[in-house]
């Protein structure tokens, strides 16, 4: 059973995010121009191109949603307009340039789905001029207070059944949260700010600045969000007091070690590194208080589930070999020549695997879902 539908539903039933793609679109794409539409999952931005006066539309979905956005293009009357490619953007060359690149990969502060790297590498499917939806992020993080948020993450701070969960907790407090913050969560009423092209191919992305606390409370962590230009006068912002909200937009929530008491003309110094690439952030925290200065230094590679297995399997000083199902995939890529039909590979892998599959079934399953990822149809 798969919720993707459900997930995609939730998209599409968010009035404002909807509202600013549409007048995004009309603004920027222009009569006869050719759009790329990265990750379509429905294909609503591509069909909304389509009426803006695309000339063609290539939508790069790598997931069966393609399926649901061939449908809806039918349905609309822009199939004939719409080309789809079920495979990564990374993977894909088109037979022209675009002139324009749309997406909707906006979250949290607004690097977590992974905009910063698919709008750099997809440079190269667009024309020098093109233009871009989103082009360019104003990042905001500022303290925040969050007791019933901060309750949750300390869940671990105890015990269940009489079983110590305590070991738990350095990962708990170096994670990354999605919550939806209110205004009435925000302890400053200005941030730490930074604009990023979305395009622009950096390595590392920093906020960094002190800010003043502006009314009494309890210091849980840092709140991030951001406001995107999707297009000259058209901005999406998930800010906590944002006029126009997308109701799917969460922040990123930052916890800390410990709550600290803030009071107003309080001082907090945030510096937060973020890594789109692999989608690692560090924050550092200094809350300068009547009681003192208060140091906090958290990392998600802190919160990262490395099994001791896995940091062995990057040890240059390891000799690996292949498991009996790592034989099978390396069987499947060598019998993919051009030459042998499915038919005749699935017949081979049975063959020289017998041990693995209990079933021809088994065995089809196994090299269909190599052939998705790996292989291409050249028809």
């Amino acid at each position: 059973m798969s919720l993707i539908v459900d997930e995609h539903r939730e998209y599409l039933r968010d009035a404002v995010r909807l509202k600013l793609f549409e007048r995004a679109i009309a603004h920027v794409v222009r009569q006869g121009d050719v759009v790329v539409d990265l990750g379509s999952g429905t294909g609503v931005l591509g069909i909304l191109a389509c009426r803006a006066g695309a000339r063609r539309v290539y939508a790069l979905e790598a997931g069966g949603m393609i399926e649901v956005a061939r449908a809806m293009a039918a349905a609309n009357g822009v199939a004939d307009r719409i080309v789809f490619i079920k495979r990564h953007s990374t993977e894909v060359t088109l037979p022209e340039l675009a002139d324009v690149l749309v997406s909707d990969f906006l979250s949290g502060l607004g690097f977590e789905s992974g905009l910063f790297p698919l709008y750099a590498d997809a440079k190269r499917l667009l024309k020098p001029d093109a233009r871009r939806i989103p082009s360019a992020i104003d990042m905001h993080i500022a303290p925040v207070e969050d007791q019933a948020f901060h309750d949750e993450i300390n869940f671990w701070d105890g015990a269940v059944s009489g079983v110590d969960t305590r070991a738990v907790l350095p990962w708990a407090r170096n994670t990354g949260y999605r919550r939806m913050l209110q205004p009435s969560n925000v302890l400053a009423t200005e941030t730490v700010h930074a604009a990023f092209d979305v395009a622009a191919g950096q390595d590392m992305l920093r906020l960094r600045g002190d800010v003043a606390v502006s009314r009494h409370g309890t210091m849980h962590g840092i709140g991030g969000w951001f406001n995107a230009t999707l297009a000259p006068g058209v901005t999406m912002s998930n800010a906590p007091d944002a006029p126009e909200r997308p109701s799917g937009k969460q922040n990123l929530f930052l916890p800390l070690d410990t709550p600290i008491l803030v009071a107003p003309g309080d001082r907090v110094a945030l510096h937060v590194r973020i890594r789109p690439a692999d989608l690692v952030v560090s924050w550092q925290v200094e809350a300068r208080t009547a009681a003192g200065t208060t140091r906090f230094r958290h990392s998600t590679l802190g919160g990262m589930l490395l099994a001791r297995e896995d940091v062995r399997a990057g040890d240059p000083a390891w000799t690996p070999r292949l498991t009996q199902r790592g034989e099978a995939r390396r069987t499947v890529l060598e019998l993919c020549d051009g030459r042998r039909p499915l038919a005749e590979i699935e017949r081979e892998v049975l063959a020289r695997h017998p041990a693995l599959f209990r079933s021809a079934g088994e065995a089809q399953a196994f090299v269909s879902e190599m052939l998705t990822r790996y292989a291409r149809d050249e028809r």
